[in-house]
């Protein structure tokens, strides 16, 4: 069996001790640097990747699993074609037509913009909407008294209507082709009313919450003055199917003229303001973790100074140079490896704690939509941090200990030529 000399001399330095007491106190530094600096990235990587999966959940309670728009305009009329497409398309369990644009709504003196979203019958089997409402009323959009619209829980503190209101809802939207009337601008309006079933939602987005109003694609239709126009095709996907794979599929059969989104698309500033502040915490981390290698290049320093007559021995019994700086070079990975697998594994256990425990608060409870920080701790995390500790620590070890062993071997050969 082959033995790595350079690591097994690395070996037996790292824990044997050492003729100054120091060096051994600047190594359990260097040890306890590596493995807080690690510590630190696992935790707040998971700290972020459990705020992206809440922001996930709440968006997948409103979004669909697919979203198929006009590629340029607002609106489209869905054709037989399509629909037949969609029907033999594997791996699409719902498909239903939404309309949505904005209007201006006005309850009693309160006024505000909303954004009304017309939805089809089959728009509760869609996603998980039913379980962001409020309230003690009937999940319903029209009867032969009047319509109806779900309101965002935001939205209706904002015109302080209340959950079940008797008056109606005044909605606003300007008609469509028809020149401004300066005499009386409000005959370029269309007005209807609606009234809530005693229900409202809440998504926790503000987006959301604070503007929309579902309402029917009838009344949606009626009010923008359109025929049998949607805004969007929106799409379930089966449990057992891809949505990448259906996505990819829909727009090579749909071609340039419809757009084909996932949920990260349909909200992909949210999601890309969470990876961006998740990649700058990366890169401040490992800032720090740089500053804590220079503990490492510390105690490797001391180490070579310590056993400068142990080299001139390896020296005289034919080791070259290339091995001398070999062993030190081993000794800067193996103080990384110790404090990186301590750090690892205090990391995930703390996340861990944390996951089921909710030990550091939010703040009081019921401020936030969770009362601990989430976490979610993912295996391509633990890589990153490991692949990231190693290639930091290790950059910033091989080259100052490759000079002071140089100087080391240098100044040997000066001695024995002296001799």
């Amino acid at each position: 069996m082959k033995i790595n000399l350079p690591l097994y001399i690395a070996q037996r330095y790292l824990f044997s001790k050492k003729s100054h007491n120091a060096i051994n106190i600047i190594s359990a530094i260097s040890v306890c640097g590596v493995t807080l600096a690690t510590l630190a990235l696992v935790c707040t990587l998971s700290v972020f990747n459990g705020f992206h999966e809440l922001v996930e959940k709440m968006f997948t309670n409103f979004d669909p699993d697919l979203k198929i728009e006009a590629a340029k305009g607002k609106t489209f009329v869905p054709t037989d074609s399509i629909y037949a497409l969609l029907q033999a398309m594997p791996g699409i369990d719902v498909v239903t037509e939404t309309l949505e644009d904005n209007a201006m709504v006005q309850y009693k003196e309160k006024q505000a913009m909303a954004t009304i979203k017309g939805v089809a019958d089959n728009f509760s089997n869609l996603t998980s909407f039913d379980h962001t409402l409020l309230g003690n009323g009937q999940f319903i959009f029209s009867d032969e008294v009047a319509d109806y619209g779900i309101m965002g829980i935001q939205l209706v503190y904002t015109l302080n209507c209340g959950f079940s209101f008797v008056d109606p809802l005044e909605v606003y939207a300007p008609k469509r082709g028809t020149r401004v009337n300066m005499a009386n601008p409000m005959m370029n309006f269309t007005k209807k009313n609606l009234y809530n079933p005693g229900l409202v939602f809440r998504v926790n987005q503000e987006e959301y919450d604070g503007s929309y109003i579902i309402t029917s694609l009838d009344f949606a239709r009626s009010l923008y003055g359109y025929d049998n126009e949607v805004s969007a095709l929106e799409l379930k996907v089966s449990p057992s199917a891809r949505v990448k794979k259906v996505k990819k599929a829909l727009r090579s059969a749909l071609g340039d003229a419809f757009t084909v989104k996932d949920r990260y698309e349909q909200q992909e500033e949210v999601f890309k303001i969470v990876e961006i502040e998740k990649f700058i915490s990366y890169l401040f981390l490992c800032f720090i973790l740089l500053i804590a290698c220079f503990n490492i290049i510390s105690s490797v320093s001391m180490l070579i100074l310590d056993k400068e007559k142990n080299m001139t021995t390896l020296r005289s019994l034919g080791a070259g140079d290339e091995l001398v700086r070999h062993i030190f070079i081993w000794e800067g990975h193996l103080i990384t490896l110790c404090g990186a697998a301590v750090g690892l594994v205090l990391g995930v256990l703390l996340c861990l704690a944390q996951q089921h425990f909710g030990i550091v608060k939010l703040g009081s409870a019921g401020s936030f939509v969770v009362d601990a920080y989430p976490v979610s701790v993912h295996l391509s995390d633990i890589v990153l941090v490991f692949v990231t500790v190693f290639v930091v620590s290790g950059l910033s070890v091989w080259l100052p200990v490759r000079m002071l062993a140089r100087r080391l071997t240098h100044s040997n050969e000066g001695e024995e030529e002296k001799g």
